[in-house]
This record gives C-alpha cells, sequence and structure tokens, in this order.
C-alpha cells in the first residue's frame, strides 16, 4: 500500500522567512476566545470507527456532566469575558440553536461570532462521504443564518473529524478559515482545489478539555498556562504579528471553582498594550485584506528554491 507521507495540506514555510505581519493599531498579537458551545446526544447513532462515550450506553453521568455548561457554566464563563472585555467566536454544534435558543440569543446580543463545530459533538464525520458532508456545511450555513443573521466563517469538525477534502468543501462554499490544523501561531494559506481558505490558529495545548480532562492540571496551572502562552507570543509579535486561540467548554471552565484563575488571565492579557482582542472572522479578513497575497507570493519563492517540500 502507497504511504502518504504529506497530505499537502498546506506548505512549509519557516518563520524567520515570512513577511512581517501587521494587525490593527500596530498591534502584536490578536487574541481570540473560542468558547465550544455544544450538545452531546444522550444516545447518539453508532459510528463505526468512534464511540460517544467511553462507558456503556445510556451515560447518564457523561451527559449530565456536559449539560452543566449550557446550564450554569455558560452564563459564569460569559461575565468572567465580558468583565475583562473579550468577545467569543462559538464554535456551535448547531443543533443547540434548536435546543437552547436561549444561549444564541445571549450570546449574539454580545456581538459574538457564532461559526460551525457540526451538528452534534456525537455525530462525526468519519465514514461521510464526500457530498454527505456538503449536506452537513450546507445545514451549518443555513442554521446559522437563520438564528444569527450571520454568514458563515470559520469551521471546526465535530469532535476534530474533519476528512481529507473537507478544506476544499469549506473553500468551495466560500468559508475564510478552518480551525482543523494545529500547525502554527500565525494564519496560514490552505491548499485547496479551488478558492481560498486560511488555517486559523487554534491552539490544543489551550484547549481546557485537555489541560482539564487530559493532563489533570488543576486551575491556577490553567491559568499560568494561559499567561506564559501569551507572554511568549507577545515578545514573537514584536518582529511579526501572532495568534493566541484559547479554546473553551463551559462545562469545565465554568466550574465554580475554576473561573477565578480563568480570569485571572484575561485581565492579564488585557492589561497590555498593543493586543487586539478579536473575533476569528476579523483575524481571517484583515488578513485576506492585507497579507494573505504576500505570504502566499513568500510560500511560492520558498519552493522555487527547492525547499519546503
Amino acid at each position: 500500500m502507497e504511504q502518504l507521507s504529506d497530505p499537502g495540506l498546506y506548505d512549509y514555510l519557516p518563520f524567520d522567512r515570512r513577511p512581517a505581519i501587521r494587525w490593527p493599531n500596530d498591534a502584536r498579537i490578536a487574541v481570540w476566545i473560542a468558547p465550544n458551545i455544544e450538545f452531546y446526544e444522550f444516545e447518539p447513532p453508532e459510528n463505526p470507527k468512534r464511540k460517544p462515550w467511553a462507558r456503556p450506553l445510556p451515560d447518564v453521568l457523561a451527559y449530565s456532566y456536559r449539560d452543566y455548561g449550557n446550564r450554569v457554566g455558560m452564563q459564569r464563563m460569559m461575565d468572567a469575558m465580558d468583565r475583562t472585555g473579550f468577545r467569543g467566536s462559538v464554535s456551535l454544534n448547531v443543533a443547540l440553536a434548536d435546543h437552547h435558543p436561549e444561549i444564541i440569543e445571549e450570546a449574539a446580543r454580545r456581538n459574538w461570532e457564532f461559526y460551525s463545530h457540526g451538528v452534534y459533538n456525537t455525530r462525526y464525520c468519519y465514514e461521510l462521504t464526500e457530498e454527505q458532508e456538503r449536506k452537513l456545511i450546507e445545514d451549518s450555513i443555513e442554521t446559522i443564518r437563520k438564528h444569527t443573521g450571520q454568514k458563515l466563517a470559520g469551521w471546526l469538525a465535530p469532535a476534530l473529524s474533519s476528512n481529507i477534502w473537507t478544506t476544499d468543501l469549506l473553500a468551495e462554499y466560500g468559508l475564510l478559515y478552518t480551525c482543523d490544523h494545529f500547525h502554527d501561531d500565525q494564519p496560514m494559506p490552505v491548499n485547496v482545489r479551488k478558492g481560498r481558505l486560511l488555517s486559523m490558529p487554534y491552539s490544543l495545548e489551550m484547549n481546557d478539555i485537555i489541560v482539564y480532562n487530559g493532563s489533570l492540571y488543576p486551575p491556577r496551572h490553567y491559568g499560568e498556562m494561559i499567561k506564559r502562552q501569551f507572554d511568549q507570543l507577545y515578545r514573537d509579535g514584536e518582529r511579526s504579528g501572532t495568534v493566541m486561540c484559547i479554546p473553551l467548554h463551559p462545562f469545565l471552565v465554568g466550574q465554580p471553582h475554576r473561573i477565578d484563575s480563568f480570569e485571572e488571565a484575561l485581565r492579564h492579557i488585557a492589561g497590555h498594550d498593543k493586543v487586539w482582542l478579536a473575533t476569528g472572522r476579523e483575524i481571517a479578513e484583515y488578513y485576506f485584506e492585507h497579507h494573505y497575497e504576500t505570504m502566499s507570493a513568500a510560500i511560492r519563492d520558498f519552493a522555487a528554491e527547492g525547499r519546503g517540500a
């Protein structure tokens, strides 16, 4: 069987060979927060490649634990972001618009962005055909338009279950960015069959579900991680603008004993000058207008030198 060593999703260009990125108002860094507002089904349909719950069905514990975020944690997280001046870019399981329209209304009232995280976080893209994935994207576009009036700009596959053709479809439908690649601290062009698409920095390292449920770090450690991540990217951004993403899950960060350290970290970020508190859409639109062409040209020049393969 032929081994695919590089899927060719994006090209290589080292940080010190790139044209400098300048953000609005000479900001060194763009910071965006991506709350994953999700709905986990109690008894989801089976998928041959992945089980939704580690325990046997029906799993009341796992279902109700995640439901905490939509009932309580969400409001606590929103309040902390309000107090520190941050907006959110909602990574939305679009079925939540029908289950809990009140949450959509609260986020929209705050002028938050909505992008798609699939329909449910218990229905994956594994084993979908390209045509079936088209229907999923079309459903997301229509649901977000119907409930928020926004044009869908971004994508994070449900449970990170993207396919090799997913980015081609996103570009075809006019989306601006994907969060499914985790390879950089700056937006970078994605190779697609037709059109244009960005890979937006979305950090697994800063993702609360990995920090709390994977690494089992305490809240104070998570707060320090956010501050240290920011401090380094802020220093790097003096040379060329960087992007920091903080992906969240309200059932985790919104727990009473965790919220203070999260809010303290946000105050640390907001207390600096030359910081752009943005949404994913705003970062993508600015990058396309000011940096996409020069970065693409630099990538082509690097490849012409026989490098970057």
